[in-house]
């Protein structure tokens, strides 16, 4: 039997441990791990910048989630090359948070959701994530992927929509109705930062594409500002409180203070702490939270085919609890494992988590020494690395494969949720794409489960003939609640005329409640119609479930027999019996 304890233990830390205590950590790997660390932070410098801009809070909360998330997730989780921080699967949960509540809401729905998977950690929970179907996780991602490319629409083209409403079908109304408003310096700026990020890695370096894709968009915006055209920067759009009661542009140069969650205000000066909104958030805490888990176990296990390791999967979550708990304390809302910077992490040479904290650090020292110049960023570049990030994400080769290949209820399942993703809501979409992968998998499964007479099947029965007016029916597949009722119900019909029938149940490997009851109701219908029921060949669940329930022989009625062979001689012998009780002496 394999070995599965990666997936069932629960270990503190796993991923450090055995990556930098069990194993010799040398002066070369150190080494490797700063050069990926540092590849790996030049990428989320900017991502998490625009994924902050995207939920609709101020850039440098971006910054902090991947410091403060980042640096407690890479220490203490069970994946020794994931990279945590701000992702893009977290903005169609976040973004309506913080229209409702604040990014005081969306820190408090942070802590909660981090207290969920510590839980969960604690449940054991890591193995589950082998239950969610693929169509629903392509689904999901895919619809996440179409949202998040709209929502940059309006900064790429440079349009003049205000704020935009929060249902998707609207916000597509309010960007048609202000496409006149298209300011082509920033379309410019988009397009260049664009186009370097599609074809920067045809190059081959190691250097990542994100800076200098957005090292051209700012030489771009800083033309098109000389020419008396600007376009929208960080600088210009966001600002911050000075110490002295003024206002500095951009992002505050210094690190964030520590905080209490709940006492940031409500947009409507109302309390987070009150039962009320506590109970609101408590969805949008389970969300992020299940949500996090997917793709942080997701994320480590494509890492894991790529590596040849094995992550700690309930580690892990424990990792992403904790860093979710503490990240709120500073600014910082949910994170979890961002497979793009995990992969490029591990391509950049990474040999521990000790890359992923030096990317951590690499946000701190941004912060603290790189704040003023990360205000010329445009907005249109930071729509265009998420643009770049949502087709991705989208995965739309597999998506595309998909379609084209899988079984009609695998397409139906994808389309559902990627529908309900992009017009209502991801927990809508995530729980109804497994209820119905669910009944689709127990509908195929229950058609899976047959009744075929065998009675003159010689390859089955051997020698021993079926006497006159006996059948023998052979049931093959699972009797479970779908299909059991249909299966007695076509048994009962091939009992009809006959003496008796033999059921040859060496085919059947479970039977549950709803089985045990058809069994029974048809035993009864059976009996009265003056049929004898024999059992032949039971499996050790069946019989178990048999013994369990009392199902007991009744003489004339029912009987049990351990194989086909001894229920054929049994009947053979009464048969033999009854036919010399009536020979005259």
């Amino acid at each position: 039997m394999a070995d599965r304890s990666h997936l069932t233990s629960l270990r503190f830390a796993s991923a450090l441990r055995e990556a930098c205590l069990k194993e010799p950590y040398t002066r070369q790997r150190l080494s490797a791990d700063l050069f990926a660390g540092l590849s790996v932070g030049l990428i989320a410098i900017p991502l998490s910048m625009a994924l902050a801009v995207a939920i609709g809070v101020s850039p440098q909360y971006g910054l902090y989630t991947g410091m403060v998330a980042g640096l407690i997730i890479a220490l203490t989780g069970g994946s020794r090359f994931s990279v945590s921080g701000p992702t893009a699967a977290f903005v169609v949960v976040l973004q309506p948070v913080v229209f409702q509540f604040g990014l005081g809401g969306l820190l408090l729905a942070t802590l909660m959701a981090g207290i969920i998977l510590v839980l969960m950690a604690l449940a054991r929970l890591g193995r589950f994530i082998e239950y969610i179907p693929a169509p629903v996780t392509l689904g999901f991602t895919a619809g996440i992927a179409i949202v998040i490319a709209t929502l940059q629409i309006r900064d790429f083209l440079g349009l003049q929509t205000g704020e935009l409403p929060l249902h998707y079908l609207e916000r597509l109304t309010a960007l048609w109705r202000a496409l006149p408003s298209l300011h082509w310096p920033s379309l410019v700026t988009g397009l260049l930062t664009l186009l370097v990020l599609i074809f920067w890695p045809r190059l081959k370096l190691r250097l990542p594409g994100h800076l200098p894709a957005v090292l051209v968009g700012v030489g771009a915006s800083l033309a098109f500002a000389a020419l008396g055209d600007p376009v929208e920067t960080i600088g210009s759009r966001f600002s911050y409180p000075l110490p002295d009661g003024g206002t500095g542009a951009g992002i505050p140069p210094f690190f964030p203070d520590f905080k209490l969650p709940w006492l940031w205000p409500m947009p409507d000066g109302g309390s987070l702490l009150s039962t009320e909104t506590l109970r609101a958030l408590l969805p949008a805490a389970f969300t992020i939270a299940m949500l996090g888990a997917i793709e942080s176990l997701l994320c480590a296990v494509v890492l894991d085919g790529m590596s040849g390791r094995r992550h700690n999967a309930n580690g892990e979550l424990l990792g992403q609890g904790l860093g979710n708990i503490a990240a709120p304390f500073f600014g910082g809302f949910a994170a979890t494992a961002a497979l793009a910077r995990s992969a490029a992490n591990y391509r950049a040479g990474a040999t521990s988590p000790v890359a992923a904290v030096v990317h951590a650090l690499v946000l701190v020292v941004t912060v603290l020494a790189l704040a003023r110049w990360l205000s010329y960023l445009p907005m249109a570049s930071m729509a265009a690395l998420l643009l770049m990030v949502a087709w991705n994400m989208s995965e739309a080769p597999k998506v595309r494969n998909l379609l084209a290949r899988a079984p009609g209820p695998d397409v139906l399942v994808l389309l559902v949720c990627l529908s309900l993703t992009v017009l209502f809501d991801m927990v809508i979409a995530i729980a109804v794409g497994i209820v119905l992968a669910s009944l689709l998998f127990m509908q195929q499964i229950a058609a899976m489960t047959r009744v075929t007479d065998i009675s003159g099947q010689r390859k089955l029965l051997g020698d021993l003939p079926v006497p006159e007016g006996w059948r023998v029916i052979k049931i093959s597949g699972p009797l479970f609640f779908a299909a059991a009722e249909r299966v007695f119900d076509e048994l009962l019909v091939k009992c009809r005329d006959q003496r008796g029938v033999i059921l040859y149940m060496d085919g059947v490997p479970i039977l549950d409640a709803g089985g045990l009851q058809a069994f029974a109701q048809f035993t009864a219908r059976a009996a009265r119609m003056g049929t004898e029921i024999i059992v032949a060949d039971v499996q050790f669940q069946p019989l178990r479930t048999f013994a369990r329930a009392g199902i007991e022989p009744r003489d004339g009625e029912l009987a049990f027999s351990p194989t086909l062979a001894a229920a054929l001689e049994s009947l053979l012998e009464r048969e033999r019996g009854v036919a010399d009780g009536a020979t005259p002496t």
